[in-house]
């Protein structure tokens, strides 16, 4: 990147929960200009119209996204939709200058067959060969050359940021693992839903998908790599009324002898150098409400001795660390910036 040069972005579905987080965070962001923002549904339209929340802040228009036009205006194409339709856009947008980050499943895999498996035939597959699976604290290396980022989904970021270091260092047995996962109803994403209307959702607690979410094989993946072998897990997720936010609770089986500060201990090593990551004092749990509107993570630990366990306890904003934060982060990485640029303001304290 050309110093001094901000690096132009176009958000391409830009009118769901995710695309107008990455709006608000790209607006503020020191280093980026937001050239477009895409939208098939409002094309025409004032985002402040979709969004009054950006009244006299954001003034620019969506637009039907044109692969052209888009590629020759951005260096960076953020891709907000739905599953299935990044596979079919990013290959127009190959051979331009422009790199990409992609909110979806599609480029998250590197295994095209358990990509099929849960979702659909995958139209680019060459594409997914290049990809580079985007969590931005295990993979920065790989993120920073690469073409297209397939950016995690918010289950498996805030699941596998607390397991990645056990699994890694042979802490925790490879079966057994099960995960408990919580999340905010903007997790279902903008559209209309019965299972999320108000009436349905408030002073109500739910399970869904139990052991049949396709978030568990993207999870699968990822764990079995750091593990260098075969890992599956049992998930559970769960719907919270509330907007958003997530919390993931997994429980595994110690291989190893350990105790709770020598647990925090390998958290706080690992991720020593990574910003949005916090360990939980010794006698604190964390709080989604600490970590709302914020791109951090916060993660805690604790071993049951009486049944030989390893118990995480992590919590991040599913539409930040969880989707457009996290893309931020990995933008900010892919051109050489400070990898918080744009994401370190201070967290709401209440």
């Amino acid at each position: 990147m050309t110093q001094g040069k901000k690096i132009a972005a176009a958000v391409v579905g830009a009118t769901g929960y995710a695309g107008a987080e990455l709006v608000r965070i790209l607006w503020d962001h020191p280093q980026v200009e937001l050239k477009a923002v895409t939208s098939r549904q409002y094309a025409g339209q004032a985002i402040a119209q979709v969004f009054p929340a950006f009244q006299g802040v954001v003034p620019l228009v969506c637009e039907e996204f044109n692969a052209q036009s888009i590629g020759e205006r951005a260096d960076v194409v953020f891709l907000a939709l739905p599953h299935k339709l990044p596979m079919a856009i990013a290959p127009q947008l190959e051979g331009t200058n422009t790199r990409i980050v992609d909110l979806s499943a599609d480029f998250r895999f590197n295994d095209q067959a358990a990509y099929e498996a849960v979702y659909q035939p995958h139209t680019s597959p060459d594409l997914l060969k290049k990809s580079v699976y985007g969590l931005c604290e295990l993979y920065r290396k790989e993120i920073a050359q690469a073409f297209i980022i397939g950016n995690p989904g918010c289950y498996p970021t805030c699941s596998l940021l607390p397991l990645a270091p056990f699994i890694q260092q042979g802490v925790i047995s490879t079966r057994g693992i099960v995960i408990d996962a919580k999340s905010g109803a903007s997790g279902a994403g903008r559209g209309l839903s019965l299972t999320t209307h108000y009436c349905e959702l408030t002073e109500g607690f739910s399970a869904y998908k139990v052991a049949a979410h396709r978030h568990c094989p993207e999870m699968e993946e990822i764990l079995s790599r750091e593990a260098g072998r075969d890992v599956k897990i049992t998930f559970a997720p769960h719907l919270v009324p509330m907007s958003r936010g997530m919390l993931a609770t997994s429980y595994s089986m110690l291989e190893k002898d350990l105790d709770t500060p020598a647990a925090l201990e390998i958290l706080r090593e690992f991720y020593k150098d990574a910003e949005f990551v916090k360990i939980c004092p010794d006698n604190a749990l964390p709080r989604t409400s600490h970590v709302r509107g914020t791109n951090y993570v916060h993660i805690a630990a604790r071993v049951d001795e009486h049944a030989n366990r390893l118990i995480l306890v992590s919590v991040i904003d599913n539409l930040v660390k969880g989707a457009a934060g996290q893309a931020v982060q990995n933008m900010n990485i892919m051109f050489g910036l400070a990898e918080g640029a744009g994401l370190n303001a201070a967290p709401y304290p209440v």
